[in-house]
């Protein structure tokens, strides 16, 4: 067997791996039945997908032919050290800051992990993640979410 794409076999590689370790965890919650779905089903149904598109990707690695093999480059630090950072902060700060502080700076301390950084573009997401997010997460699902520091509510 020949690699003839390294970046599809090893991303196809991990979404099986992924998708399988969903679909196993999944096996511990009840499914329900497909009228009244339970708390298995979603995520085990997506981990079945994932594994499935993981192994095409995978599939297609080692049978379409590249140019150069689609090598693998080094590891981005820089987007990596940062992302990560900011959805730690964001996890530390919701709870004290609430959603309409921390989730703007989220979406701007990952939007400058890029190498093209614009302040429009980063604040039209913050607009519409934000006014999204409250729709859909406290409006919409009921979930109790902290909107506003707890220094103001409280």
């Amino acid at each position: 067997m020949k690699i003839k794409s390294q970046k599809d076999f090893w991303s196809g590689l991990m979404f099986i791996v992924v998708g399988l370790g969903f679909a196993w965890g999944a096996t511990n919650y009840s499914f329900g039945s497909s009228a009244r779905p339970g708390p298995a089903y979603f995520p085990f149904g997506l981990g079945v997908l994932m594994a499935i598109m993981g192994a095409l990707v995978w599939f297609a690695s080692i049978t379409v032919e590249t140019e150069d093999g689609d090598r693998i480059g080094s590891i981005a630090w820089k987007p990596l050290v940062i992302i990560t950072g900011a959805v730690v902060m964001f996890g530390l700060l919701l709870p004290r800051l609430g959603l309409m502080i921390s989730l703007p700076l989220l979406i701007i301390v990952s939007a400058l992990a890029g190498d093209e950084f614009h302040w429009k573009d980063s604040l039209i997401s913050v607009l519409v993640l934000t006014i999204g997010s409250w729709l859909i997460f406290i409006k919409g699902l009921g979930l109790i979410l902290p909107l506003w520091p707890t220094f103001i509510t409280g």
